[in-house]
């Protein structure tokens, strides 16, 4: 029961702050939000990586090569469908496989 209250709770949550922006801006968007629309997801992004990577020691075996492959599939398959869920998929995918099996 406490699961299904604390879920319940959570999913209120993110609903309310999903729509919170449509209630406060009805008619007109502040040029500072969509400023920071247009500049967060490419610096979220960087960040992502940058934490994806943090841990790499290139003078220690297996050098980050599962993480660079990784990477450079993520790269080559957004460059080619342009679908973020694809080559998120595919990044994480290759690289549990690297790990798994090779690594």
């Amino acid at each position: 029961m406490r699961s299904v209250i604390l879920i319940a709770v959570m999913a209120v949550v993110t609903i309310l702050l999903r729509f919170l922006p449509f209630l406060v801006f009805r008619k007109e968007t502040p040029p500072y939000i969509t400023y920071l629309g247009k500049v967060l997801p490419p610096a979220i992004i960087g960040m992502l990586v940058i934490y994806c990577l943090k841990d790499i020691t290139p003078l220690a075996q297996p050098y980050g090569l599962p993480e660079l492959i990784a990477a450079g599939c993520v790269v080559c398959a957004q460059v080619l469908k342009r679908n973020s869920l694809i080559s998120i998929l595919l990044g994480t995918a290759v690289y549990m496989v690297l790990i798994r099996t090779i690594f």
